[in-house]
Parts: C-alpha cells; sequence; structure tokens
C-alpha cells in the first residue's frame, strides 16, 4: 500500500478506536448538569439525560446503583455525577455509566430526608390525631433496639429507677448499617405482637447522619405508623430528628428521656398516694363528725325522747278524722235521700198514670195485644163509626165500638 493512500477502518473498527479513546481519556468523570427525560425501566435501571445550556449527555444509572440511591431523582434537578464514560458500539452512542450522583447545593441524605418528609406529611403520617396517648402506669415496655448499645442500658437503668413495676423486654435489632431498616421495623411488629406489651421504645444513641439513617427509611416510618401500641421515639441527642420521631406517638431527645417519658417516679406515686390517703381520712372523719351531729340533733327531738306522745297525739287525730268521717258519710246519706224523695215526687207528677186517676182517660184505636200498641186517638177525624176503640181509665180499659161521631163545632171552625 502506497504512503498516500489512507487507511480504511471498517465501521466496527472505528466505533473499537473510539470506545478505547474515550474509555482511555475518561475512565471517571465528574460531571454537573441538569436532569432531564429520566425514566425508570421494569429491570430497576434509570435513564436519563445530564443538560447545560449548549449541549446534553446520554447517562444511565444501573439497577445495583440506583437501589442504594437516598433521595428520588426527578426532571429539572441539578445534580453532580460521577462515573465512566463509555461508548455503545452497536449504535455508536457514548454515555456517562453514573456511579455516584449527589445532588446540586444540598446533601444527598439532607434532599431524601426533605423528599421523605414531604411525601409523609402528604399523607397524613405526622397529623395529631393519629398519635396514641402513652400509659400512665405501663405494665410491661418493649424496646426495639440494638441489644449491646449505651442507649439499652440507659433505658434499662432509667426504667428500673423510676419504675419497678414495669417488666421489660428487648427486642434485638440492628440500627445502624444495611438491612438496619426492615430490623427495626420487624423488630416493632414483632413488640407490638407479644402478651401483656403496652408501650414500645424505639431509638439510639447519637452519630452521624449516616449512623441514623435507618430511622428515617420508608418502611420504619410506616411500621411506626402502622402499629397499635403506642410508641416512644428516641433517636440520637437533642439536635437531631428523624422520620421516626415525626411519626412516633411521642419523640424524646435522648433514650434517657425516652424511658423517663414511658414511666412515672415511683416515688412521685407514692407521695401521690399517701396525699390522697391522708385526704381520704380526712373527709372521712369530718363527715363522721357530721353524722354525730346530726345523730345528736335527732336524739333530742320528741319522736326519740317521748314517744308515747307522739303515738297519743296521732291517735287523737285518728279518732277525730273517724269523727268527721262518720259525721260526713251521715250527712251526705241524708241529702242523697232527700233529693232521691223530691226526683220520685216529680216523677210521680209527671206520671200519666196520675192524670187517670183525676179522671182522665186515654182511647186508642183498635183493641190492645201483646203485638202491638194501638194508635191514640187525638181527633175524632182519625175514626169512623164501626172503629173497635180501647179506653185506658186510672183502674183498667173498655174497649168499645164506635157508634156516632160528634165533631165539636168550634174545633172545626
Amino acid at each position: 500500500m502506497s504512503l498516500l493512500e489512507p487507511e480504511i477502518l471498517s465501521v466496527t473498527e472505528t466505533t473499537r478506536q473510539i470506545k478505547n479513546l474515550i474509555e482511555a481519556n475518561f475512565p471517571y468523570t465528574w460531571v454537573i448538569g441538569e436532569i432531564s427525560n429520566c425514566t425508570v425501566a421494569r429491570s430497576g435501571h434509570i435513564y436519563l439525560t445530564l443538560k447545560d445550556d449548549n449541549a446534553q449527555l446520554r447517562a444511565v444509572i444501573w439497577k445495583r446503583t440506583a437501589s442504594r440511591l437516598k433521595f428520588q431523582i426527578e426532571d429539572g434537578m441539578e445534580v453532580v455525577a460521577a462515573g465512566p464514560i463509555e461508548l455503545y458500539q452497536a449504535r455508536g452512542t457514548y454515555q456517562l455509566n453514573i456511579e455516584q450522583l449527589l445532588p446540586q447545593g444540598v446533601g444527598a441524605l439532607e434532599l431524601a430526608f426533605r423528599q421523605m418528609q414531604e411525601k409523609l406529611a402528604a399523607e397524613g403520617l405526622f397529623n395529631p390525631e393519629h398519635k396514641q396517648p402513652i400509659p400512665r402506669f405501663p405494665r410491661k415496655i418493649a424496646l426495639v433496639t440494638s441489644p449491646t448499645s449505651a442507649a439499652v442500658r440507659d433505658m434499662l437503668q432509667v426504667i428500673t429507677r423510676r419504675w419497678k413495676a414495669a417488666d421489660i423486654v428487648i427486642v434485638p435489632v440492628a440500627v445502624q448499617g444495611e438491612g438496619a431498616a426492615e430490623q427495626i421495623a420487624a423488630g416493632i411488629e414483632v413488640a407490638a405482637q407479644l402478651p401483656g406489651v403496652d408501650t414500645i421504645i424505639t431509638g439510639r444513641g447519637g452519630g452521624s447522619l449516616e449512623d441514623l439513617w435507618a430511622f428515617n427509611e420508608e418502611v420504619v416510618a410506616r411500621a411506626i405508623f402502622d402499629c397499635t401500641i403506642p410508641i416512644i421515639s428516641a433517636v440520637g441527642h437533642e439536635i437531631d430528628i428523624s422520620i421516626a420521631d415525626l411519626v412516633a406517638d411521642r419523640r424524646a431527645l435522648t433514650p434517657s428521656e425516652a424511658a423517663e417519658l414511658a414511666v412515672p417516679l415511683q416515688t412521685d406515686v407514692l407521695a401521690t398516694l399517701s396525699h390522697w390517703r391522708g385526704q381520704l381520712a380526712t373527709n372521712l372523719k369530718q363527715r363522721a363528725r357530721q353524722i354525730r351531729l346530726q345523730l345528736d340533733s335527732l336524739a333530742g327531738r320528741p319522736a326519740l325522747t317521748r314517744p308515747m306522745d307522739l303515738i297519743h297525739n296521732r291517735a287523737s287525730q285518728l279518732d277525730e278524722l273517724d269523727r268527721r268521717l262518720k259525721r260526713s258519710t251521715r250527712e251526705l246519706v241524708s241529702r242523697l235521700q232527700s233529693e232521691t224523695r223530691h226526683l220520685a215526687s216529680s216523677l210521680e207528677a209527671l206520671s200519666p198514670l196520675k192524670v187517670l186517676s183525676r179522671g182522665y182517660s186515654i182511647t186508642r184505636r183498635g183493641a190492645e195485644s201483646k203485638a202491638s200498641t194501638p194508635e191514640i186517638v187525638k181527633s175524632v177525624d182519625q175514626l169512623q163509626p164501626g172503629d173497635t176503640i180501647t179506653t185506658k181509665l186510672s183502674d183498667g180499659s173498655i174497649t168499645s165500638q164506635v157508634q156516632e161521631l160528634h165533631p165539636d163545632p168550634e174545633e172545626a171552625s
């Protein structure tokens, strides 16, 4: 081949050389840009584009790296991404294989905390109406924490010193590192199912944000929210606050304070009982004195000092009432008898028989019978010669036949 002839490369060889050149010069690159076209595939890989005002760079976050991200990525977010730039020979395209991703201007964990806080707040997990009251006198307390930590020792000392009546059970879990959040959530579920447990404390001592991160995971927040037993959260020191603190029924600044919130001070309870015992004794004495005075007052009454006088008085009153009743009864009977005689005289005066005894009679047309009562004759116009009539007298009746009719001329006119 002549020196003047160009070297002709195949597409494969060309892209291979470009791949080697790019990957050799950009083995690990830090890139700042804005996320766009962010897509999460079913496989768990995340595909996106990093851009600025003048250019774009394709990028991918493989599933293994994506699962370790603490915050939710979205379009428009300014980030700093790091990883090797690789060329995909089949298509002749290059992309940034992101192995680290940091939000620009704020830490990744801080951003993740804000995102989780906003998400759970929107769902109402922090609302006061969901908070359960902590029992005033707990009988059995479950500690969901590391069994070898200083925090659990502090809680045990405080509880046993303040309130010896409570039983304590430790549910051992990891409080930091891989899988710690899942262990804490499972430990809360186990504690809620233990017989007799009426209070749960979960938490740990102080540490970095990374050390405390398990208590910011969603799985722990939902386990606390779903728990039917009241939960006190104590994560870190006074300046630390976690998602678990926000969801829990009560937040304590430290594990020791959580123990103090969980149980009363036994000496205070005994002092209160002693106070009420003394108050009760005083009240009983006062009441007994009042009753004694009332009894003394009753004892001086005539009913108790001279009971026979009261009986004689009541007997005299009964005798007087008996006399009044008899007199009233006689007067009532006499009045009723007089009224009855008056009514009888009035009825007798109105009786037709009384009228007949004075010479009057009642004439009826026809003969009397048991089957019917003849019509009373009030006018001669009701009769005809030959009619049978019955005349009722005071001492009997007469049946006769009409021979002649003689109308009264004056009545006729």
